[in-house]
């Protein structure tokens, strides 16, 4: 009797291979589907808590326990709310008080100081006074312009830091020098009385200590915004954006400038 032939090598292994194919199909698309409803990974929630609980960012000036005028407040907020100074520190004078308050990006009062003024009451720069001698400079001249500066850091020609505020009109942030015994600027720093602290030409003198460990910290490495506030104008007038309630303010360029020559004029 004939032998049936025996079956062909490709006829024995064709079901196991298409029984294993199925099998894995099935097992991939189970693992696709599981992997789609597994809940994420716990660095990802991580990452995904973080950025939920970033806190916004500040509305207000933090003054901590320091007392400032209504006013002053008002135009610190202003900056803060409206990031007007952008990632910059700020500063801002007060005129009226004789007072400098230097502040963190953040809106952190990093510290406040009594200041020295210029000698004549008034919010503009007189034409031309910053291309005068100092003997040439008449006392109704000697202001401290009122506005919006973008500081520069500098030297003077003595070698000196200075914070430039507006470098067209020689008006600089410096130490106090008590070079004319006659003016007694360091005796008018301890003053109460306001008044005492107008003296110089036009330039804001800061205690030596306070310029070194705030002033030129915050404003002289990198530059900064400093708002000076008005004592014979409207604070709307000098900074229109405080016109409008919870304005939000036109972020100008900060330190975009280009440096001025440290050494033209000698400090006032």
């Amino acid at each position: 009797m004939a032998e049936s032939p025996a079956p062909s090598p490709a006829r024995r292994w064709t079901a196991p291979l298409v029984l294993g194919a199925l099998v894995a199909a099935l097992a991939c698309g189970w693992g696709f589907h599981h992997w789609l409803e597994s809940p994420a990974p716990a660095h990802d929630q991580a990452v995904a808590e973080r950025v939920e609980a970033a806190p916004a960012r500040p509305r207000s000036a933090d003054f901590g326990s320091t007392v400032a005028r209504a006013d002053v407040h008002r135009v610190a907020d202003w900056a803060v709310a409206s990031a007007d100074h952008g990632t910059q520190p700020f500063a801002v004078v007060d005129k009226v008080k004789a007072m400098l308050y230097v502040f963190a990006p953040t809106g952190r009062l990093v510290g406040a100081s009594p200041i020295l003024l210029g000698l004549a009451r008034g919010d503009d720069t007189v034409p031309g006074v910053g291309d005068k001698p100092i003997a040439a400079v008449r006392p109704e001249e000697r202001t401290t312009p009122a506005g919006r500066f973008v500081a520069e850091p500098g030297e003077n020609l003595g070698g000196e830091h200075v914070i430039w505020v507006d470098y067209d009109a020689a008006v600089s942030m410096h130490s106090v020098r008590a070079n004319v015994k006659s003016e007694r600027r360091l005796e008018r720093l301890e003053s109460p009385d306001p008044a005492e602290h107008r003296i110089s030409y036009g330039c804001i003198n800061v205690p030596a200590a306070f310029f070194a460990s705030v002033a030129w910290p915050s404003l002289g490495s990198t530059g900064g915004v400093i708002y000076v506030m008005p004592e014979t104008r409207s604070l709307a007038d000098v900074f229109p954006a405080l016109r409008e309630a919870g304005s939000v303010a036109t972020t100008a360029s900060v330190g975009a400038g280009q440096a001025p020559d440290f050494f033209r004029v000698a400090p006032r």
